[in-house]
């Protein structure tokens, strides 16, 4: 004969299940939420330090486009529901100070991340310390090379193409346009400057001994005139510039009040700003500059209905109304900030800093709005480097044009 349950006992077993139940659903939460120091379900802290002062604060308005990025997508509902907290310190470009504000963001602030802290310098200060700390130090804002070495450094990924990349880019110009022409370069003395010379000459080979003058500069000099008269004195074909923006304003504007004409003057894409480099300098001296681009830019009117371009000026309008947007440091910052926002999204509900990791070094050809046609960015777990094509462009009228394919600058790209 069968014996059927209690009442009794029919209640515990209901009870039981139900418990069993809601352990299990608590065990299966706590498996897909998985956070590390600075996220929570409700936030994603985020550190970063730009130069708002200081002899490169033209870049200010990098870390003032991310932060409007960042406005947007918490009005937007945040990222999988979690609200940005973006922290944002001034160094000043002084790497002792980038030590100072990374340590605050690091240990008193307890932010998840590092990303997009400019300046080779003040990176290179904070290098083995982040790594150390094992926090990602992701999509740094310089083009120094040294951001791509995931053995030594698996914490720290640069963004935009690399600065001998570059380099490389510009020699393959002129050993295709002017082989035989004595050439001229003013650098910044840190690393940026010598990534930059470093690629040129590496680009130029055999050719290298065209180089007839190797000016440096410190950033601390207020004005870079003298050096460029001192170019000058050498009568070289071809001047090239690899400075920040304020340098850069200044080199191009000296060039011109002597009436120098040589036969070609190259920019750094650092500097190629429109805003804050060729007005500065004047339009009349700006003249047939040449320089490399991977974004597009917002003053060009073949960009004026431009999917991408109006989504920027949307953003700028609307929470950053004081910048220009014709400013091309705040479309590297709003294009970074796009590619920071696509790393998170992916890590979903585990925002361990290791997971940001995996997910930033396994990026495939992506899109964005802000870069040029052909220009994508890719990563892998051996390969650092999201950014590695460019494309020259030579400075007419009021804007820059672009000429010839998007090339890489890789050594042993096309």
């Amino acid at each position: 004969m069968l014996k059927m349950p209690s009442r009794a006992g029919t209640q515990f077993a209901t009870m039981l299940l139900a418990a069993t139940l809601a352990v299990t659903a608590s065990n299966a939460a706590l498996a897909q939420k998985k956070y590390d120091t600075g996220a929570s379900d409700t936030e994603i802290k985020i550190g970063n330090i730009v130069p708002y002062s200081g002899p490169a604060s033209a870049y200010g308005a990098v870390g003032k486009a991310m932060g409007a990025v960042f406005r947007k997508v918490n009005d937007d509902g945040g990222i999988n529901g979690r609200r940005i907290n973006f922290i944002s310190y001034d160094d000043a470009y002084s790497p002792p100070k980038a030590v100072e504000q990374a340590r605050k963001l690091i240990e008193s602030d307890e932010v998840l991340l590092l990303f997009g802290t400019l300046g080779t310098a003040s990176n290179s200060a904070i290098h083995k310390y982040a790594n150390a700390k094992k926090v990602p130090q992701l999509f740094v804002a310089s083009g120094a090379t040294k951001w791509n070495d995931p053995t030594n450094f698996p914490w720290t990924m640069g963004w935009q193409p690399n600065y001998q990349s570059e380099g490389r880019i510009y020699a393959k110009y002129l050993l295709k346009q002017q082989p035989d022409a004595k050439i001229a370069v003013m650098y910044q003395n840190d690393d940026m400057g010598k990534d930059y010379l470093k690629g040129l000459k590496d680009g130029l080979g055999v050719k290298s001994s065209n180089l007839v003058a190797e000016e440096s500069y410190e950033v601390a000099e207020p004005t870079v005139d003298n050096h460029v008269v001192r170019l000058k004195s050498l009568n070289p074909d071809i001047v090239v510039f690899f400075t920040t923006p304020k340098f850069g304003a200044q080199a191009i504007k000296k060039v011109g009040e002597m009436n120098w004409k040589p036969v070609n003057i190259i920019v750094a894409n650092v500097s190629a700003s429109t805003a804050t480099v060729m007005r500065p300098a004047g339009l009349e001296n700006s003249q047939g500059v040449i320089s490399a681009a991977y974004a597009k830019d917002v003053s060009d009117p073949q960009w004026a209905t431009d999917p991408g371009m109006i989504a920027y000026r949307e953003v700028l309008a609307k929470y950053l109304p004081e910048i220009n947007p014709a400013d091309q440091s705040a479309l590297t910052g709003y294009n970074m900030a796009q590619t920071m926002v696509e790393v998170l999204k992916r890590c979903g509900d585990n925002l361990t800093r290791a997971n940001i990791m995996k997910q930033a070094s396994s990026i495939k050809n992506l899109e964005q709005g802000g870069l040029l046609p052909g220009v994508k960015v890719s990563t892998t777990a051996t390969d650092f480097s999201p950014l590695e094509q460019l494309n020259l462009m030579r400075f007419e009228g009021e804007r820059w044009q672009l000429f010839g394919d998007v090339i890489d600058g890789r050594a042993n790209g096309g």
